[in-house]
């Protein structure tokens, strides 16, 4: 990728040759949001910008809340891997992707900074704003593949970037006790609890059978929504979670 024009105009631009075209021409309506995984915010950038690599991303933040825009908006960023969404697996198509600097589960989770949630923050509303992008589409690397991948991790914000108007959130429940579901377990409260993930969007075979699977989804769902207890078990804050962000999806005309 040569020289380009940023579109968020506070970006420096540092190009990554790790990009193509968005298939069928597809326009960007999902934001996905990264951390870097790796020790210091000036490896990941470069390798980001590697070639040797074959991953890449449209925006990086570094602690210091710098932004740099890798690649234009209209190229296809890989930055998803194999991932789904709501059926969709194509979603470096579908997405604008941002890498934030953090280090990540395998230092301890560090918290990011206050200047660089800021940065992403600001970076996040101009991009949804001129891409048009549902809140509910606005999503962690471990949403889209919760097998594989746990960032940006429950030590990300969400709520504060809801505030700023970034995101689908509700007010978690509060964990406490009740009836739960856990790995191993089977039937039709299984079943539902499946259907109402697979309807917020997650990949997940609604079977009835409390599957590692499932297991990975509720977590994923934990991090994002309910970031108090990530353990993959179902209890009656997650599903109540659950439930409340379903019944404040926007409804289509």
């Amino acid at each position: 990728m040569s020289e380009f024009d940023p579109d968020y105009k506070s970006a420096r631009v540092r190009p990554s040759p790790n990009c193509g075209e968005r298939k069928d021409g597809r326009k960007p309506d999902m934001l996905i949001l990264h951390y870097t995984g790796m020790p210091t915010a000036e490896a990941a950038l470069d390798w980001l910008c590697t070639e040797q690599s074959q991953v890449s991303s449209h925006y990086f933040v570094d602690e210091a809340g710098t932004v740099t825009q890798l690649l234009p908006e209209s190229a296809r960023a890989w930055h998803a891997g194999k991932s789904c969404w709501k059926g969709e697996t194509d979603i470096n198509s579908a997405s604008i992707g941002i890498e934030i600097a953090n280090p990540g589960h395998e230092a301890g989770s560090p918290p990011f900074e206050t200047v660089q949630i800021q940065s992403v923050i600001a970076l996040c509303q101009d991009v949804i704003e001129r891409n048009a992008i549902p809140a509910e589409r606005v999503l962690a690397h471990s949403d889209i593949a919760p097998m594989r991948k746990q960032d940006p991790g429950e030590k990300f914000p969400w709520g504060l970037l809801h505030q700023e108007g970034i995101g689908h959130w509700v007010e978690p429940l509060p964990v406490g006790g009740g009836r739960f579901f856990q790995e191993g377990d089977a039937g039709q409260p299984v079943e539902a609890l499946q259907t109402m993930l697979a309807l917020y969007g997650y990949a997940v075979l609604v079977d009835g059978a409390f599957n590692a699977e499932t297991a990975a989804a509720i977590r994923a769902f934990q991090r994002h929504f309910r970031p108090e207890r990530v353990d993959g078990i179902a209890d009656a804050s997650t599903i109540g979670t659950l439930h409340k962000l379903l019944t404040a999806l926007p409804t289509v005309a």
